[in-house]
């Protein structure tokens, strides 16, 4: 039975469906979340975020962190994304209800750029 495309690790590009759910880490391999959706620049067709949550208890009081996308690098081995941050500065980040992200009030995007000195 053949693997798709989108569901290959050695592939370079990643169907978005296929990216939800993928684990985020941290340098020293430590899983600090998962993937849950990526904002794609409708004019440039570029990612440009990647929502990723943490904190709560079953979902409440979830807070949800955009992370640039330029922070995140694929590891093949990890099958997931790494980031440079360490759980405490990723606690410290600029997290949202999830509601903040439906609406045109798009200020969320300079603070989160701000903060990981990514450019938009």
């Amino acid at each position: 039975m053949a693997t798709e495309a989108a569901d290959r690790t050695d592939m370079r590009l990643i169907a978005a469906d296929k990216v939800e759910g993928v684990s985020v880490y941290n340098p020293a391999g430590d899983k600090l979340g998962t993937v849950e959706n990526i904002f794609i620049d409708k004019v440039s067709g570029q990612a440009e975020f990647a929502t990723m949550a943490f904190g709560g208890l079953l979902g409440m009081g979830e807070k949800h962190y955009p992370l640039p996308w330029s922070v995140l690098t694929y590891d093949t081995d990890k099958d997931g994304f790494v980031v440079a941050l360490e759980k405490e500065t990723l606690e410290g980040a600029p997290g949202y209800d999830k509601s903040r992200f439906s609406t045109t009030d798009y200020g969320w995007r300079e603070e989160v750029s701000g903060y990981y000195g990514a450019t938009v």
